[in-house]
């Protein structure tokens, strides 16, 4: 073997590092742009959501009842929409976490307590103002509790009833009353009030309830599924009023009737050697870490500011 090989082996070498740092260094410059907007696409829809379900505290003052739980059904869409862009564009963060909690608070919480007491149980005076204030404190709790147990509980099952899903039944009823035209307010109170402390009592109970995050349909049931999704398309187009409320009860009475089935309790996941703190302490020792610790991202997942 002569000097010069050797010499050429290395140069070689030397080539085939310095490519793909070259490569990497491009990609980072051209995506980074996209990146920074992406993380605030997530962040602007739960903004929209939190007014919305401040419209519709404001509208409840004002006596517009409809007009305050179609602003609950566009917080309740929003909802949806900045976990799924937040996933898609794995813009996960905790300050997103604690941002979408405390618009969740808001929209699905202090907005449907304050509607159904202006819609239904003002009548009862002190006695309606304490079932409203169970409802919120209900939701916050219902919210606490889902964060801090996000990393131990099964993805297919929720514990206790969706804080959105309480709110959705609420808003669902208002939409529901005026579609039919119903004039009974004592009839409305005398529902509306062990009804919404019913809504309370699932919100922070062990009921489980289906989550629909991880659901993927077999191959022979998508006829099926595809029937089913045009005919709830249909009903909305005819009579959106009834079917959102009808929908909304649906999954309310699905915890109870999965609780009849057997499931006690949504079930946990395999306890993990290290816990959720220490993950986070790992992460900020180990940059390698924070991959595996931003895996574990909350159900409803967050965004950069």
């Amino acid at each position: 073997m002569t000097g010069g090989e050797p010499r050429r082996d290395f140069a070689r070498r030397e080539r085939m590092r310095l490519a793909p740092a070259d490569l990497k260094a491009r990609r980072g410059k051209m995506t980074e742009p996209l990146r920074r907007g992406v993380f605030v696409v997530p962040a602007t829809i739960t903004s929209l959501g939190l007014l919305a379900g401040f419209y519709s505290l404001i509208s409840s003052m004002n006596a517009h009842f409809e007009l305050a739980a179609t602003m609950i059904a566009v917080a309740f869409v929003c909802d949806g929409l900045d976990g799924r862009i937040a996933r898609l564009s794995r813009s996960s963060s905790q300050f997103g976490v604690e941002y979408d909690s405390l618009s969740d608070v808001v929209a699905f919480g202090v907005a449907p307590a304050g509607l159904v007491y202006s819609w239904a149980i003002h009548p009862l005076g002190s006695l309606g103002i304490v079932i409203s204030g169970l409802f919120v404190v209900s939701a916050a709790l219902r919210l606490a509790r889902f964060n801090v147990q996000t990393a131990v509980t099964d993805k297919r099952r929720f514990t206790g009833l969706p804080v959105p899903g309480a709110a959705a039944l609420i808003a669902g009823a208002v939409l529901a009353y005026s579609y039919f035209e119903i004039d009974s307010p004592r009839t409305l109170c005398a529902v509306m009030a062990p009804a919404t402390i019913a809504l309370a009592a699932l919100m922070i109970s062990r009921v489980p309830y289906p989550s629909f995050k991880t659901f993927t349909p077999h191959r022979r049931a998508q006829v099926e599924l595809m029937a089913v999704v045009l005919v709830v398309a249909g009903m909305l187009f005819a009579m959106p009023q009834f079917t959102f409320f009808a929908l909304a009860f649906a999954y309310v009475a699905s915890g109870p009737i999965l609780m009849a089935r057997g499931e006690l309790s949504a079930k946990p996941r395999p306890v993990q050697p290290i816990t959720a703190v220490g993950r986070a302490d790992e992460a900020r020792m180990n940059p390698a870490a924070a991959a595996a610790f931003d895996a574990d991202a909350p159900e409803f997942p967050a965004r950069e500011p």
